[in-house]
């Protein structure tokens, strides 16, 4: 077959195919332009998800006649004034955005300068159809109607109206995160679904395009290395989602959907968050132009950096410093399902005999961990006496205890005194603005943790030798690993030694664990370190390795705890870093505030 010059209309839907491969895409396209031209306000209207009709109306600097017809040539440009495609600052340059457009559906370009009388040009899948006269403001108006009408075999491919709808809002959501000085709105089908103001300040509007009680649950990142400087809003471990689909990352203003840095995002994270979970953020980098190569894709959605471990460990060590600075932050609010599920009860029948609080015939019931015996018949009859009007007779509540020290001022903690436990699991604090629910073993379970990490960094963690080492029995190669890694569990406080082809003998344990079973441990201690033996190094794979170890150690749920017990934890964990949350990502503690409390009453 002989080589020919392809004509030009075929030559521009190649070239659609790489700029415009949805609706979406198509609007990324326009809304940078208007952005590249000065725009403070940028209108944007949908129909049936951008297939049957995308509009993008700015108020930016506009177009004369002469360059709104070479702004419809292929590539013909404003943005690059100079050969140095590396230098270059604007969303896009490549100059193919609009013929390519216009080349797969009906395009209407209408612009006007400051000064001059608007222009109107219609382009039908390619052919100039019409031009003259327009009346709009100053700016430029763009509409794209029937993408692919007439090329069947892309039009099929689309999705439904409903899912390119949805990519459209992403596409504007993550261009007016990047210019918080610009205003936006977008319209579907008639409906306005985004109104934001410009000149917010990046947290708002941040706030405004993701959930709005992320500004009361994120940590604002400012590092700076040289001419490097990352910025940004991150959210609290404990304020995640089962998908990555709230994480913004941009580079120099431009939206990036980059490998390097969404693997960065997700070793800060690490061993704060569960595998399944992740973070809502909004990070922007800024680097000087030499330093990266935006002209790596079509769509501009990934670069290149001169030093990716810089940038790595940049972002990686900044999120982590901004996460330890908050100690044990946690959400501060109860989820508003489980705030809701607290309901009235109606006032009961007046009773006619017994005690306050319920049948006489109930069992002891626990405070602060220590059993309280039901009251003697006796001392039944005095309350029968002196409360003819109350309901059925019942065990007495609580008991008073001897007091060996003045009791703490509540004022004086962040979390709170401890007044008692409920179902041997959470224990209950008052704070001085509120009431502070703590998961025991989700708490004691970071603080284990925290005190292994520590070992780690070269403070050894305390072993407790065994008085009879104890041998563990488990397949050769997990005996290899567990072998290789042996020094680097001694730190950690696990002794252990080979003893066989298929044995290891461990003799010494963290002495903060207690009594534990060892070859419990020492399994889960080979599993971890087989099931990320590829893909992390030996430290990152001892990072999961103490979480496992730290699970083995921490106080169990539905286990009595006195008020020294429970005060102590309370105080360990306004001093550690990360205890606001578990290993797994949930939050280790909760506040109830006084005016939600008041509200349950009806007292607001």
């Amino acid at each position: 077959m002989s080589i020919r010059r392809l004509p030009e209309k075929l030559v521009n839907r190649i070239a659609a195919g790489e700029v415009v491969e949805r609706p979406a895409a198509a609007l990324k396209e326009l809304v940078e332009n208007a952005l590249d031209a000065g725009a403070t306000r940028v209108a944007v209207r949908i129909a049936e998800g951008g297939i049957l009709r995308l509009e993008v109306d700015d108020d930016g600097c506009g177009m004369t006649a002469s360059d709104m017809a070479l702004a419809l040539e292929r590539h013909a440009t404003s943005k690059l004034p100079t050969d140095a495609i590396e230098d270059v600052t604007t969303m896009g340059f490549r100059g193919e955005a609009l013929p390519s457009i216009a080349s797969v559906a009906r395009l209407t370009l209408e612009s006007r300068v400051a000064g001059a009388d608007g222009w109107r040009r219609v382009i039908d899948n390619g052919s100039l159809i019409a031009e003259g006269p327009a009346a709009l403001a100053k700016g430029t108006r763009v509409m794209v109607e029937d993408l692919f009408a007439r090329v069947p075999a892309r039009r099929k491919f689309l999705r439904s109206a409903r899912s390119e709808y949805a990519a459209c809002l992403d596409v504007v959501k993550r261009l007016a995160m990047a210019r918080a000085d610009v205003g936006f709105t977008v319209e579907h089908d008639g409906r306005r679904v985004l109104d934001v103001q410009g000149g917010q300040d990046r947290l708002s509007r941040v706030a405004a395009l993701t959930q709005r009680d992320l500004a009361a649950n994120s940590i604002g990142v400012d590092v700076e290395r040289g001419e490097v400087r990352l910025g940004g809003v991150i959210s609290l471990p404990t304020y995640n989602r089962g998908i990555a689909d709230h994480q913004y990352l941009f580079v120099n203003g431009r939206p990036v959907k980059d490998r390097l840095l969404v693997g960065a995002l997700r070793g800060a994270y690490a061993d704060l968050l569960a595998r399944d979970r992740h973070p809502v953020v909004a990070l922007f980098l800024d680097l000087p132009t030499s330093e990266v190569d935006v002209n790596v894709h079509p769509a501009k959605t990934e670069v290149r950096f001169r030093d990716p471990q810089l940038v790595r460990g940049m972002i990686v060590g900044g999120l982590r410093r901004a996460l330890d600075e908050q100690g044990f932050r946690s959400v501060q609010r109860p989820a508003e399902a489980a705030l809701a599920a607290w309901q009235q009860e109606p006032a009961a029948p007046a009773p006619t005999s017994g005690f306050l609080f319920g049948q006489r015939s109930e069992p002891a019931v626990h405070l602060f961990g220590a059993d309280v015996a039901p009251p003697p018949a006796d001392a039944a009859r005095v309350y029968d006496r002196m409360m003819p009007f109350a309901g059925a007779s019942a065990p007495i509540a609580g008991r008073a205890e001897v007091a060996e020290a003045p009791p703490p001022v509540a004022a004086d903690h962040p979390l709170g005194i401890a007044r008692g436990q409920i179902a041997n699991t959470y224990i209950v604090a008052e704070a001085e603005d509120g009431l502070v629910i703590v998961d025991q073993h989700a708490a004691h379970e970071r603080l284990v943790l925290e005190q292994l990490r520590r070992g780690m960094a070269g403070q050894a963690v305390p072993s407790q030798g065994l008085l009879l080492p104890e041998v563990v029995e488990i397949d050769e190669p997990a005996c290899d690993r567990l072998e290789a890694a042996a020094a680097q569990l001694s730190a950690l406080g696990v002794e252990i030694e080979r003893f066989g082809p298929a044995a290891v003998m461990v003799r010494a344990t963290p002495a903060m664990l207690g009594a534990i079973d060892c070859h419990k441990l020492v399994t889960d201690i080979a599993d971890d370190l087989a099931g990320y033996d590829a893909a992390l190094g030996l430290s990152e794979r001892l990072e999961l390795v103490a979480a496992t170890m730290a699970c083995h150690g921490s106080v169990r749920a539905g286990r009595p705890l006195n008020v020294a017990e429970m005060n102590a934890l309370l105080r360990q964990m306004e001093v550690t870093p990360h205890s606001g949350q578990c290993n797994h990502g949930r939050p280790t503690w909760v506040k109830l505030a006084m005016d939600d409390v008041e509200k349950l009453f009806g007292r607001k």
